[in-house]
């Protein structure tokens, strides 16, 4: 059995407030092509499918679409729902959905039923383990005790498998939504800085009690696991494997685009091969001076990327990001790192505001942000006044 393995597909997310349900289009497209390409028998779509918990009608037409697609070129589908996704809104009308090859699972109730799919060799049993909060979900395991993720994930595990071992099931893939880490259960979990490269401004925190991490032992017993949550391709055990977002939805969403190709034999995992994904738009860095940004043409490869622009100016340059979206269209983020020497001609902070008055670090700031022009004397005067109004409350209190 030939297994694709996609995750975090966030239809209807938009790249800082720009829209880009084309280029997800364009992604998707590609896949159904490797669908049919390599005769892919099941895609799976391992949690967040939409980037909102109510998604927008274009979002749900964009999605069936794709659905279809996938379905004509000869693969079925198993997906689960992700902390972005209302699972109710996801799972509904569900029932129907799998006699067409569709197979979702949103509900707790569902963790250790399979869906059964099968090949030469017999079956392989699928296992979905939609988005579990533990302060919302462990009621449902009966079991108060289960305040973090390693503990209801290992619980919702147990289900899966019990069922595995009822079955004497030689080959099972478990879905699942979370963040894992490599590690053994009860041991000390990485936090903080040690998982800060995994983590983009493109994803939710799941944090529960301050950790937001389990680890890959609970999911002992399954053949593969194909995670989502991550937005990077990543390969935690030679079959704990998260496959990325297929599009990037923010500059930390860095690497290529891609999924899994997971080949089945009949005792378990032949070969798993990571499959490429076209990038529609990329992501750039640009730093300079704004004049070399806009004149350079060393920068005329990029004016269609994704950009963000690090201006090193001395001082604030005026209508910057106008000025920069008249050559790089998708320019969507700007910071100001004014080169050392020339923003501080050596002298340190303290240094710099030394023994200067409330009036005159305001107007030297605004000067500064002005690119290099001065408070007017009407300005100045206005200055003066608010300052002089505050001391004046100050000395009442």
């Amino acid at each position: 059995m030939r297994i694709l393995h996609t995750s975090d597909w966030h239809v209807g997310r938009r790249f800082n407030e720009h829209e880009v349900l084309d280029d997800l289009g364009l992604v998707l497209d590609e896949l159904v092509a490797v669908v049919r390409g390599q005769e892919i028998d099941v895609v799976i779509i391992a949690g967040d499918v939409f980037d909102r918990a109510a998604p927008s009608a274009e979002s749900v037409a964009f999605l069936s679409e794709r659905l279809r697609l996938i379905r004509d070129a000869g693969a079925q589908i198993v997906m689960i729902s992700g902390n972005h996704d209302g699972a109710s809104r996801l799972g509904y009308g569900s029932w129907a959905a799998a006699a067409g090859g569709l197979h979702i699972i949103t509900r707790v109730d569902q963790i250790g039923t399979p869906v059964e799919l099968c090949d030469e060799h017999g079956p392989v049993y699928f296992y979905g383990i939609p988005f579990l909060d533990p302060k919302i979900d462990r009621g449902h395991f009966g079991d108060d005790q289960l305040i973090s993720h390693e503990l209801i994930l290992d619980a919702a595990m147990d289900r899966v498998r019990a069922d595995i071992a009822d079955r004497d099931a030689r080959r099972s893939v478990v879905l699942a939504h979370c963040f894992a880490v490599a590690g053994e259960r009860g041991g000390a979990l990485p936090v903080g800085a040690e998982i800060a490269d995994d983590i983009t401004d493109s994803m939710r925190s799941i944090a529960c009690g301050g950790v937001e991490v389990a680890p890959t032992a609970v999911f002992e017993g399954a053949t593969y696991v194909a995670l989502g949550h991550l937005h990077s391709r990543k390969s935690i055990a030679e079959n704990i494997r998260y496959s990325g977002s297929p599009l990037a939805y923010s500059f930390g969403d860095r690497g290529e685009r891609g999924a899994w190709l997971l080949e089945l034999n009949a005792d378990g995992i032949e070969r798993i091969d990571p499959v490429a994904l076209p990038t529609p738009r990329r992501l750039t860095t640009i730093t300079g001076r704004i004049a070399d940004l806009l004149e350079d043409p060393r920068y005329d490869p990029f004016t269609d990327d994704w950009i963000t622009a690090i201006i090193t100016d001395p001082s604030y340059p005026l209508e910057a990001m106008r000025r920069l979206r008249a050559r790089f269209e998708y320019c969507v983020r700007l910071e100001f790192r004014p080169d050392e020497a020339s923003a501080s001609d050596g002298l340190s902070y303290a240094q710099r505001v030394s023994g200067k008055s409330d009036e005159q670090l305001t107007a030297g700031f605004a000067e500064e942000m002005r690119g290099g022009v001065p408070l007017s004397d009407i300005e100045t005067e206005l200055v003066r006044e608010a300052f002089e109004a505050l001391r004046a409350q100050e000395a009442r209190s």
